[in-house]
């Protein structure tokens, strides 16, 4: 699935060289016309109910735009971890849907996907107020991805199967593929119904049950699809959601006894300490799809205007707030020059302001966590003698609003070529020769994705097979798909998202062995 291209340039006025800002809190009167969707669920999701969580406590999920709090959700702990891990076990031992066959768990996953589409809008409202997000592109990116992926993996649940085996003597062998168990899911802020659904389609249609932890910054969405999923007919106990925080909620899931694989998406700290929670207890499988650092690599021979606009696309969509984002970009140096005054130009026609106008390109970061780690980022730069081209700064006296910033003379060793930044930031780096860009590609710890941008497929294949990275993009960016897996190198982590690989992750290989006699044939 390709990103929609209307989601990075859109003609208009410019007011100043670092774009516009548009300040939809209020009109000329004064008078707010601040979009608030209905918020319908705030309890926890366990066995097929919404329930307050055991301690009766709440925690305001805020919306970016103003910092203001938009509802106020049941907080989760170990004590309704352990209740919903309960409610996932006795679905799994006992229940029906592991049981049932490929073919009918297809079908409800389907009716599933059915019932996220026509909710579509009301689900993307959830995600913007929550996350920043751009409601247009939240329902054409997605919604569409979320129910695409559950299509996918629908169509894949009555095909999982084992193998016969040859043996040397008078025995015949074949393998199982069983579904693991309970499985806890951890998922980050920025794409909050594209995680849901990559990660439930899989552990659906394998037969396996669930405890999601939404990020304690985008609860809401994750709760309306829990409610979509029990309206579609998946059995209660097989989904079930904690909303809390990733030190108490977060931590229980990832060490409970009774869990037995945790797939986490986010930070590569957090990623460590989900890998030691599961090793301290019981050995539980574990998959982590952390952080990146990636290159786009631009090559002399590549069309300008499309190498412009890639680099663009790479960097700055969804905020800068997506970890294969294209935030190291390297030039070659026959170009070099044109670029930068091109990539500038491309500022004064990007828009930054409310994620609920159709004319914003680039809504506010996610919270002020986020907003002053990136500002900080920013200064780092500017102390460590990059040279700010533009941007820069933060933007209007509310919510968590960025300029798109662009440094040009970024040295390899600094923080903002080598850290995630996770914002609006672009570093445009120098490069000769085609073993320089690969050996500075590859300098980072991380290695989710790359970009390479050249007419010369001899360069491509050479430098594609050189980058050590999970994915890599050749004369595109972002391109993604339910039927492409997706996974880490290095610190990246490991396991895979997305293609018939992600089943794998959610299934137990056995092996079973029978002596034959008097067989006409071994």
């Amino acid at each position: 699935m390709e990103f929609p291209s209307s989601t990075f340039l859109k003609s208009s006025s410019p007011s100043s060289i670092n774009g516009q800002f548009i300040d939809s809190l209020c009109e000329s009167d004064g008078v707010s016309k601040l979009k608030i969707p209905e918020v319908k669920f705030t309890k926890l999701f366990i066995n097929g109910q919404f329930v307050d969580s055991v301690s009766g406590k709440t925690f305001g999920t805020r919306d970016p735009r103003t910092g203001d709090v938009v509802a106020e959700v049941a907080e989760g702990d170990k004590e309704d971890v352990d209740i919903a891990v309960k409610a996932a076990r006795e679905a799994f031992d006992h229940g029906k849907w592991p049981r049932m066959s490929g073919f009918d768990r297809g079908r409800v996953i389907l009716k599933f996907a059915d019932l996220i589409e026509q909710h579509g809008e009301e689900i993307a409202m959830l995600d913007s107020i929550d996350s920043g997000k751009l409601v247009n592109l939240t329902k054409a990116f997605d919604i569409q991805f979320a129910t695409n992926c559950l299509r996918y993996y629908a169509g894949a649940a009555d095909k999982i199967h084992g193998e016969t085996l040859k043996c040397t003597g008078e025995f015949q062998a074949y393998t199982l593929k069983e579904p693991v168990g309970v499985v806890g899911h951890i998922i980050p802020w920025n794409f909050p119904t594209v995680l849901f659904a990559a990660k439930a389609a899989p552990t659906l249609a394998t037969g396996c049950t669930m405890i999601f932890k939404p990020a304690e910054q985008s609860p809401l969405s994750a709760l309306y699809l829990a409610y979509l999923a029990k309206e579609a007919g998946i059995p209660d106990g097989v989904i079930n959601v904690i909303t809390g925080y990733g030190p108490t909620a977060g931590a229980a899931i990832s060490s409970h006894m009774d869990v037995d694989a945790v797939s986490f998406t986010g930070s590569t700290e957090v990623g460590k300490l989900v890998m030691g929670a599961a090793a301290a207890s019981n050995l539980k499988t574990v998959s982590l799809e952390l952080g990146g650092k990636c290159p786009l690599v631009i090559f002399n021979d590549v069309d300008i205007n499309m190498a412009v606009q890639t680099a663009w696309q790479a960097v700055f969509f969804n905020k800068g707030e997506v970890c294969i984002a294209g935030s190291r970009i390297y030039v070659q140096e026959g170009i070099y020059d044109e670029f930068l005054k091109k990539v500038t130009d491309n500022v004064k026609n990007w828009v930054v302001g409310d994620p609920f106008d159709p004319q914003v390109h680039q809504g506010p970061q996610v919270d002020k966590e986020q907003f002053d780690k990136v500002l900080r980022y920013i200064e780092s730069g500017k102390r460590e003698g990059a040279t700010l081209l533009t941007g820069g700064k933060a933007i209007g006296e509310k919510g968590y609003y960025i300029e798109p910033t662009i440094f040009t003379d970024v040295k390899e060793d600094m923080l903002i070529a080598q850290d995630e930044i996770f914002g609006p930031v672009m570093s445009i780096m120098k490069f000769k020769t085609i073993e320089e860009a690969i050996e500075k590609a590859n300098n980072t710890k991380y290695g989710l994705a790359a970009g390479i941008l050249t007419n010369d497929l001899n360069t491509a294949n050479r430098v594609s097979r050189s980058i050590r990275a999970g994915g890599i993009w050749v004369n595109c960016y972002l391109i993604t798909e339910s039927s492409i897996p997706f996974g880490g190198y290095k610190m990246s982590g490991f396991g895979m998202d997305s293609g018939l690989q992600a089943l794998e992750k959610y299934l137990k290989v056995k092996s079973v062995i029978t002596p034959i006699y008097n067989s006409p044939w071994l």
